[in-house]
């Protein structure tokens, strides 16, 4: 099934011109917490993005059934239900990286991004307009998540997923990894050159 142009434009506007992370300013204490390394940021991103996509599945199909006054708490509830099953499964399949992120899965449900699409996209959208939006600005968070933990784990300890990237010859030379860029302040420098570098490529997203 072909997307329309408005389709792809809620798909594929997270990913960049509309990105939740370094448009938005969404998300960020993400990351600043799971950032360190490679491989949970992967694992976080891909978690909040099927959180977020079939969130918005979920309340899209019940927007028309929740009383107003009680949507907050709808949403709560379907996010908290979804959240719990991607830690089950993390638990079951991906023990390791789910001790790494500790208690920052259960925290994907107070996520802005989450409550912020369920309320502004998918109360009133359709279903599959709703699916894309929640996956569209998964993947754009994702995507910013994933750029930090590789470079702040290439240069703060040289290696990636861990294989060892920088060659030992490097180091004979006299290379040392930067050991500032796994602490958590360096999250936000990085964050701050992707958003530099964004806008810098994007004159008209910069701010008059």
């Amino acid at each position: 099934m072909g997307l329309s142009n408005k389709n792809k434009e809620i798909l594929i506007g997270p990913l960049s011109k509309n990105n939740p992370v370094i448009i938005q300013m969404l998300g960020i204490c993400s990351a600043l917490a799971v950032t360190s390394k490679l491989e949970p940021s992967i694992v976080m991103a891909v978690s909040v993005t099927a959180v977020v996509a079939f969130a918005n599945v979920i309340i899209s199909l019940l927007r028309n059934t929740i009383p107003a006054r009680i949507r907050i708490i709808v949403q709560l509830v379907v996010v908290a239900a979804l959240v719990t099953i991607v830690s089950e499964v993390l638990k079951a399949f991906a023990f390791d990286v789910n001790k790494q992120l500790s208690v920052f899965v259960g925290l994907i449900i107070t996520n802005c991004i989450l409550m912020g699409r369920l309320e502004a996209f998918a109360l009133g959208n359709g279903p599959w307009e709703s699916f894309l939006d929640g996956l569209g600005n998964g993947l754009g968070y994702g995507i910013i998540l994933v750029v930090i933990g590789f470079f702040r784990e290439l240069l703060g300890s040289g290696i990636l997923l861990g294989f060892q990237v920088i060659p030992d010859v490097f180091y004979q030379w006299g290379y040392v990894n930067n050991g500032l860029m796994i602490l958590p302040p360096m999250a936000l420098i990085v964050v701050a050159v992707i958003i530099w570098v964004h806008r810098s490529g994007n004159k008209n997203l910069q701010e008059n």
